[in-house]
């Protein structure tokens, strides 16, 4: 049998268009492949650059956003390539869709915590090396990450903080600001001088290098308790002298009341007799 027979022009014709049709859409589909993956490189790279350059932005918060719009692109390029080949996109799209509500629903705590850590690195409410006071946690940030934070105490117990109970909270960063005001209150007995206890405070306290002169120490009478007169005294420092200034004024002020001849006054109890 004649093989020209069997194999009409037009059936050459049609397999001859398919083969080019198809060699077509792959070359398509690679170029599309190819140019995707550069651009979404590229787009990734000058986001990163970005946000190393600006100060606002967080390291880990530019390379965070430079790796979600990377995925992002090649989503979109995955999808065009498919279509090339005649794969339904719309059913794809859908479907994945319903698959990223899903693990979105299975992921809340997760992903809100995700979305907190965003806020955190992005508005700055604390640093790295702030003592700061989160969701009922007190110490020194020693990390902060897209999901939690962690925290140094000051007897040096690890606390690890979700981002998200961390945001959620009232945040109280002792080190935000470059001073700090220091409040105490000494108490002395009611048959003591006043104004005298007043100066020792004053000048005892002036004789430390560490407390500013700007604002002035400021001394007043704040109650008249049940054993003794309350003066309060407030001083101002740098926010890292702080701690230091308090446990040394309180040791100083005792000693020079005690050269004074002021007396802190304590619980006690007094035997009164009566003479009928």
């Amino acid at each position: 049998m004649d093989p020209e027979n069997l194999i009409s022009p037009e059936t050459i014709s049609a397999l001859t268009e398919r083969v080019i049709g198809a060699g077509t859409s792959v070359l398509l589909a690679a170029a599309i492949l190819i140019v995707g993956m550069m651009v979404a490189g590229a787009v990734r790279k000058g986001v990163r650059a970005a946000a190393v350059k600006s100060d606002r932005i967080d390291d880990t918060l530019g390379g965070f956003f430079s790796s979600l719009i990377y995925y992002a692109i090649m989503a979109v390029v995955l999808i065009a390539v498919l279509a090339r080949f005649g794969v339904e996109t719309t059913s794809l799209v859908a479907a994945l869709g319903a698959a990223t509500l899903a693990i979105g629903l299975a992921l809340q705590g997760t992903l809100s915590n995700l979305a907190a850590g965003v806020m955190i690195i992005f508005f700055r409410p604390y640093q790295l090396g702030d003592f700061v006071e989160v969701a009922g946690q007190s110490g020194s940030v020693k990390d902060i990450n897209l999901f939690t934070t962690e925290l140094a105490t000051g007897d040096n117990k690890k606390v690890i903080v979700p981002n998200g109970a961390a945001w959620g909270s009232v945040i109280t960063n002792y080190s935000a600001n470059d001073t700090r005001r220091v409040d105490f209150v000494f108490s002395i007995d009611y048959g003591d001088d006043i104004d005298k206890a007043m100066k020792v405070i004053h000048d005892t306290l002036g004789a430390d290098e560490r407390i500013h002169k700007d604002p002035d120490i400021f001394t007043a009478v704040t109650a008249h308790g049940g054993s003794s007169v309350d003066i309060v005294t407030r001083v101002w420092c740098d926010s890292g002298d702080y701690w230091g200034i308090y446990f040394d004024a309180m040791k100083n002020v005792k000693n020079a009341f005690d050269a004074s001849g002021i007396s802190i006054p304590y619980p006690h109890q007094v035997n009164v007799e009566r003479k009928d």
